[in-house]
């Protein structure tokens, strides 16, 4: 089932410019939690932490030279290489000469997005629980549905049948379990608890930090000591979810997320947006410091009961519940903070996050940084 990251203690439920990239994405601690996760030797993983450094240095470049043929970009990890989806040839020589590799895509990015868009309208709230979510393709050109294997219905058939009103739809069979919320100096992946809720600490920002918005709303936070901590400031889920705690009562923020003694904790330096098929890795207060990739953007996410998140970076690391709230991070750079996702740190999953930059701009914050 999907799960929100955050652990009920008692009742046991569970764009910002881009910057100069001066060292690898990933660095030392990180590096050893992704040769563990990956399963990559030394060489392989050096290779693939410099190959995926330059497609991020490129990403900016290569979308300004591809104007408005722009179809979207991805990391190939077979060939090594940024991709950029170009619709009609006419980009192309300027988009290859910022050092990417282009192909062909059926629609830009900026239709597609509005197709994505038309879809989570026309869906509302009513969307059948066997439907895990939606998210725009750039490779197809399509917004693909996705459905929990073995769980097709007529109830999917009618809602596969209603947003394909709005364009090209596909539709995709995927895990057979849920995504469900994981809610389970302030530092990245470090604990704190509102009522009887336990949720994990995101990104410090200048005043106090942020993170999941499912995991409270009102009254005041304590620290992984159980002392107070502060208070929310804003909020907001379903549709988005992120929120921010303003801090007091002596604690302090710094640009740090924890690395629970696997990995050495991580200084935060900024918040450029690694590109689908990179490496991320997440920190939280449940299943501590785990690493995977970059699976899509703009997802929407289906939690039940009408509860759609928007919006969504869908990753294939692994969550469990108390993570909620918790650092996404590649190298030194902030991605987001976690939300949901379906299984565990034992047999595998995948968890999404809200992206970090777009809660910075709804509330006019500073992310703090080394």
């Amino acid at each position: 089932m999907k799960v929100l990251l955050a652990a009920v203690i008692t009742a046991g439920l569970l764009t910002v410019p881009a910057q100069a990239i001066a060292q690898p994405l990933a660095v030392a601690g990180q590096a050893a939690a992704m040769q563990r996760d990956f399963g990559l030797s030394d060489q392989q993983l050096q290779q693939r932490l410099s190959a995926e450094t330059s497609a991020a240095k490129l990403l900016p470049a290569a979308q300004k030279a591809a104007g408005a043929s722009y179809g979207g970009a991805w990391y190939d990890a077979t060939t090594q290489k940024l991709v950029v989806g170009l619709v009609g040839p006419d980009r192309a020589a300027a988009v290859r000469a910022t050092g990417a590799t282009t192909t062909s895509v059926p629609v830009t990015s900026k239709t597609l997005d509005h197709r994505k868009a038309a879809v989570d309208k026309l869906a509302g709230k009513a969307v059948p629980n066997a439907v895990s979510g939606w998210s725009a393709d750039p490779k197809t050109g399509s917004v693909v549905i996705n459905v929990q294997a073995g769980q097709r219905s007529p109830a999917v058939d009618a809602f596969v049948a209603k947003v394909a009103t709005t364009g090209a739809v596909t539709v995709k069979e995927v895990a057979a379990q849920a995504p469900r919320t994981y809610a389970a100096g302030t530092v990245g992946g470090d604990p704190y608890y509102v009522s009887n809720i336990r949720c994990s600490i995101g990104f410090s920002v200048y005043g106090g930090y942020v993170t999941a918005g499912h995991c409270g709303r009102s009254g005041i936070v304590r620290g992984w000591d159980g002392s107070d901590q502060g208070s929310f400031q804003g909020w907001s889920f379903p549709g988005n979810d992120y929120a921010w705690v303003a801090t007091g009562y002596g604690w302090w923020t710094v640009p740090v997320v924890l690395g629970w003694g696997q990995v050495s904790d991580q200084l935060v330096r900024g918040s450029w947006e690694a590109p689908i098929g990179s490496s991320v890795c997440r920190s939280g207060s449940t299943s501590h410091w785990h690493c995977g990739t970059i699976l899509a953007k703009n997802e929407t996410v289906n939690y039940g009961n009408g509860a759609l998140f928007y919006g969504a970076t869908k990753t294939s690391v692994c969550a469990e519940g108390g993570d909620s709230g918790g650092s996404f991070i590649t190298g030194d750079q902030a991605q987001g903070v976690t939300s949901g996702g379906w299984g565990d740190c034992t047999s595998g999953g995948e968890t999404w996050f809200q992206p970090v930059n777009e809660i910075l701009q709804a509330y006019g914050l500073t992310l703090q940084t080394a």
